[in-house]
C-alpha cells in the first residue's frame, strides 16, 4: 500500500528538549550503547544489506510507560506473523542513508503501518545499525517519544495483523520473560505480553534497552518457550 506520508520533504530531527524525566536512562543508554553491547550481528563490512529502520516509539499510558508494537501479517515474505516495531526499508524519497535516511523511513513506515500521526513523535535518538542475517536488512533502531499520541490501527491487513502498546512494567516483569530456543539452537530473549510472544531481534532491542536503562529485573533465563508455544 503506497501513501504520500507527512514526513517527506519536511524537516527531520532529532531533540532531547522537554522530554519526560522516566526517559533519561534510555536516552543516556542509547547515548553510550556499542554496537557489540546491542548484538552480535553487525552490518557486513562490505555495505552490503538491504538498509532499514524501525521506530522505537515510548509514549505514556493508563499503566505508565509503553512501548507501540505491531504483529505483521501472517503473509509477508520476511518475519511474518512477528510481532515487531513499526519499519521497513528505505526508499529512495526518504534520503541518504548515513544521514536523515532512517529518520523519514522510521517514520514513514510506521505512519503507513500503524496510521499514528508523524507529527506526534519526537525523535530524541538513534540505536548503531544492527543486521538481521536471515533478510539480510542493515537495521538503524530510531527512538521517539510520542509527545501527542495519535489513533493507531491497522492500516492494511496485507501487511499488518494488529497495532498494540506494551506497558514497560509488563516487559520488566520476570513473569513475562522467557528465552526461546530457535530451531538452529540460537537462543534470545523473550517476552510474553499482550497475548504475543514478541522474539527475534525486536525482543533482543527491548532486552538490550531494558538492561542499558537499568529497568530490567532479575528473571529466569532457564524459562524456556518454544517458538511454537500456540500450539
Amino acid at each position: 500500500m503506497t501513501r504520500v506520508s507527512k514526513t517527506q520533504g519536511g524537516p527531520v530531527t532529532l531533540s532531547k528538549a522537554g522530554l519526560p524525566a522516566w526517559l533519561d536512562p534510555v536516552v543516556h543508554a542509547v547515548e553510550t550503547v556499542e554496537p557489540l553491547q546491542l548484538s552480535r550481528f553487525l552490518p557486513p563490512e562490505d555495505g552490503a544489506g538491504r538498509q532499514s529502520a524501525v521506530l522505537v516509539l515510548f509514549g505514556e499510558g493508563a499503566c505508565g510507560p509503553e512501548l507501540l508494537l505491531m504483529e505483521r501479517a501472517s503473509s509477508l515474505r520476511s518475519h511474518a506473523g512477528q510481532p515487531a516495531f513499526p519499519g521497513g526499508a528505505l526508499d529512495p524519497e526518504d534520503g541518504d542513508p548515513k544521514g536523515d535516511g532512517p529518520l523519514r523511513a522510521a517514520l514513514r513506515e510506521a505512519e503507513e503501518e500503524t496510521g499514528l500521526d508523524p507529527s506526534g513523535v519526537q525523535l530524541f535518538g538513534v540505536l548503531p545499525k544492527l543486521y538481521i542475517p536471515v533478510s539480510g536488512f542493515v537495521v538503524t533502531p530510531v527512538l521517539g517519544w510520542w509527545r501527542e499520541p495519535s489513533p493507531v490501527g491497522v492500516v492494511d491487513p496485507n501487511e499488518t495483523a494488529r497495532v498494540f502498546t506494551v506497558p514497560v512494567s509488563d516487559l520488566t516483569d520476570p513473569g513475562n520473560r522467557a528465552t526461546t530456543v530457535h530451531p538452529s539452537g540460537h537462543r534470545g530473549p523473550a517476552f510474553l505480553v499482550e497475548s504475543a510472544l514478541v522474539w527475534g531481534f525486536t525482543a533482543g532491542i527491548i532486552d538490550r534497552l531494558l538492561h542499558y536503562s537499568g529497568w530490567e529485573r532479575p528473571w529466569d533465563r532457564d524459562n524456556h518457550v518454544p517458538l511454537d508455544w500456540r500450539a
